[in-house]
């Protein structure tokens, strides 16, 4: 059995659709990252970040394994199933070189392009500017990848799939036309008709928690900021 411990966001639906891939069996705990659960001792110390998702696999290597980051956590899922990731060669090192790249630029750039389009206290222009145009590049870097191959790692699905899907379905907050991007609609049509796919963006439900002031200085203002200890 395996702990998630997640939120309804990119990053989450990454690791619950990869569970619902494998058909692994997981216990869902939702963390409230608008309230401020996710900087509760209980879960810093499986988080050190205070960030979602995170994992304990009570059947781990050794014993219970607890596991954070989003792009490491599905190369174990991965690994620990044989599926989704080839166990080496050169299809092994493809897949990594484009969950990297969803890990280091499309969750980080489509990111900010979200925040300083919908959640900044002020219109930044040159923000604004900066990462919604980042945001048009990246999208065009998948769907030029696209023209060559079914998925981004090849003709297989693999977990690079998996981890961009959920960002990239966030086109209308980053300021992207997908009718631009033809291959990446393609790409995203046939992710999203996978039951799988369906299922691992419905978990956890949406927050029902509204973004007030109080929710927006727990994600964006000092709380973030504040040094805590792990217990």
């Amino acid at each position: 059995m395996i702990d998630l411990y997640t939120a309804p966001t990119p990053n989450g639906f990454k690791v619950s659709i990869a569970l619902e891939e494998l058909g692994l069996a997981y216990e869902v705990h939702p963390i409230d990252i608008r309230t401020g659960e996710q900087f509760a001792p209980e879960f810093l110390r499986i988080s050190p970040n205070n960030k979602i998702p995170a994992i304990v696999d009570r059947e781990g290597p050794g014993g219970a394994l607890a596991l954070f980051e989003s792009g490491a956590i599905l190369v174990y899922l991965a690994d620990k199933t044989g599926r989704l990731l080839a166990t080496g060669g050169r299809a092994r090192y493809t897949a990594l070189s484009w969950l990297f790249f969803q890990v280091g630029h499309i969750g980080p750039m489509l990111g900010q392009a979200h925040h300083f389009r919908d959640y900044a206290p002020e219109k930044i222009l040159y923000a604004i500017d900066r990462y919604t145009n980042e945001a048009k590049r990246l999208y065009g870097v998948v769907d030029g990848r696209l023209t060559e191959s079914e998925y981004l790692a090849g003709d297989e699905y693999t977990v690079a799939d998996i981890a961009s899907v959920p960002w990239l379905l966030g086109a209308e907050q980053h300021g992207v036309d997908l009718t631009h991007f033809p291959h990446v609609q393609r790409w995203m049509a046939t992710l999203n008709s996978r039951p799988a796919v369906q299922r691992g963006l419905a978990v956890p439900p949406r927050s029902e928690t509204p973004l007030d002031a109080r929710a927006r200085e727990v994600l964006f203002g000092k709380a973030q900021h504040q040094r805590r200890p792990v217990a």
